[in-house]
């Protein structure tokens, strides 16, 4: 696709909207080259996807430090501010045009779009060598996630995931207080978010919408298969269509869950069990629940603490997990958008989303040796600045590297295939390494609502649902595993 497509080039479209020409100068590729893959100054030259959003606040957090070389958005109207802010960036419509002409003067890349696009653009550029921060969740689908996790080994580039808590004091103590034993065992974990805000438990629009002239939809749907645009999608609304997105659990348990991840060392769940509100073929319902159980794990070398089986449970929607006994009477349990409850053998833990304000059920105030490291005033952002400016081989890891942000994100991601595959009516069995469901027979099927619809008669209500025919569940389960890209959008090959 031409930058210039639909007769907008950057400069007439912030000449429409009023910014100053004047000050549009876009430096040329000739003299970018120059810089080689470290300018003069040892400042990175980053080049950020999906500025709209996120991909603006994560700008903001390195541009004071680092060259800002490349922005990238398919909307120019939703990303307009940005781009008039950045006249020495050269802008883009599409990342692969961007890679293909700056790729040798870029030497890392933010990537902020929308779920479904987050595996797509930062493999691509990985396979170049770039360091690559990409927004929670990491991707769409565990297929994706584990990719990630072994190109990052494979090209030894920096990484990081923007779940910004990571490098918060919260996380830090909560997880000190666990290695540490203060709550004894723990075999049971719940979580919440207040998540969804935005629309969820929707049918799929009947009709599309005009593109606006400012929007490459083209673009934006990217892997995913083609439907018409509507603006129930775009801007920002995305998150609730499972095409694009993976709804509340997707959005917020990257956040909320990442101290149960870490503090309980967990990787693989062996078995995933999903309910919710009605279920629709295009988009997440309006609350669900999941249980993720873990098996036993293995204690560092020197440790006396033992890490037994575990049954983690998510709740979102507005629900909430009962209050255990001696709960604070009037304390609200929502910290921040949510909030987790370790339920230890000798007390019970308690934190907020980002694992922020942890403490103790029984009052106690923990004294531990400080562990974790700290990250300088929780700047996430320069925590993986910083790790690309090291070389591999005395690479300090960064607080949410590929290495266990792949593997957390397939927990989550995990919970969202429990609640599409609830309909099977029995608890799943998952092979992690293998990335299967080993209980789903060749003949179970399952279907799903496509259109919900209510009216009332003759003062009786009527329920109009529409439902897909039954499908063979082993083949939608590994659709939803790995996805399949639509024509023309391909990812690299996973590294053995």
């Amino acid at each position: 696709m031409k930058e210039n497509s639909k007769n907008i080039t950057r400069r007439s479209f912030i000449e429409r909207t009023g910014a100053v020409a004047a000050g549009l100068t876009i430096l040329p590729g000739s003299v970018m080259s120059g810089f080689g893959h470290r300018a003069p100054s040892d400042k990175l030259n980053i080049a950020v996807i999906g500025i709209g959003g996120m991909g603006n606040s994560n700008l903001k957090a390195v541009e004071g430090t680092e060259n800002i070389v490349a922005l990238c958005d398919v909307d120019w109207d939703y990303s307009k501010a940005v781009l008039a802010s950045h006249p020495n960036a050269k802008a883009y419509w599409d990342w692969r045009k961007m890679y293909d002409e700056m790729g040798k003067s870029i030497d890392a890349v933010i990537v902020a779009t929308a779920d479904h696009t987050h595996c797509i653009a930062a493999s691509s550029a990985m396979v170049m060598g770039k360091h690559a921060y990409v927004q929670k969740p990491l991707t769409h689908s565990v297929y994706e996630s584990r990719l990630l996790t072994k190109l990052a080994a494979k090209y030894k580039v920096a990484t990081q995931m923007g779940n910004q808590g990571a490098s918060g004091e919260g996380v830090n103590t909560t997880v000190e207080w666990l290695q540490n034993g203060e709550i004894g065992e723990v075999r049971k974990v719940e979580a919440f978010t207040d998540r969804p805000i935005w629309p969820q438990g929707l049918n799929r629009p009947d009709r599309g919408d005009w593109v606006p002239e400012t929007l490459n939809w083209d673009l934006f749907i990217g892997p995913a298969q083609m439907r018409p645009f509507n603006h129930i999608y775009h801007p920002w609304n995305w998150r609730g269509w499972w095409d694009f997105g993976t709804g509340a659990l997707g959005d917020m348990a990257c956040h909320i869950m990442h101290p149960i991840f870490k503090g309980l060392k967990l990787k693989y769940p062996v078995k995933a069990q999903g309910s919710s509100t009605l279920l629709l073929t295009d988009c997440a319902p309006n609350a669900q629940m999941v249980t993720l159980k873990f098996p036993e794990r293995v204690a560092p070398k020197g440790s006396k603490l033992k890490y037994p089986a575990v049954e983690v449970i998510w709740y979102d929607g507005g629900i909430q997990p009962q209050k255990p006994a001696g709960w604070p009477a009037g304390k609200d349990m929502n910290d921040g958008g949510g909030g987790v409850i370790f339920h230890g053998s000798k007390d019970t833990l308690i934190c907020g989303c980002y694992g922020k304000n942890p403490w103790l059920l029984s009052g106690r105030v923990p004294v531990v040796p400080k562990t974790e490291r700290r990250v300088v005033d929780n700047k996430h952002e320069m925590d993986w600045v910083r790790a690309c400016k090291e070389s591999p081989e005395s690479r300090v890891m960064t607080k949410s590297d590929f290495s266990e942000a792949g593997p957390f994100n397939e927990m989550v991601v995990m919970g969202v295939l429990a609640v599409r595959l609830q309909g099977l009516n029995k608890e799943l069995d998952w092979d992690g390494e293998k990335m299967e469901f080993t209980n789903i027979s060749d003949t179970d099927t399952v279907k799903i609502c496509i259109e919900d619809a209510f009216s009332v008669k003759d003062g009786h209500p009527t329920f109009n649902k529409k439902w897909t025919e039954p499908m063979n569940a082993k083949q939608f389960a590994a659709e939803m595993v790995r996805h399949t890209y639509r024509k023309g959008w391909s990812l690299p090959e996973m590294p053995m």
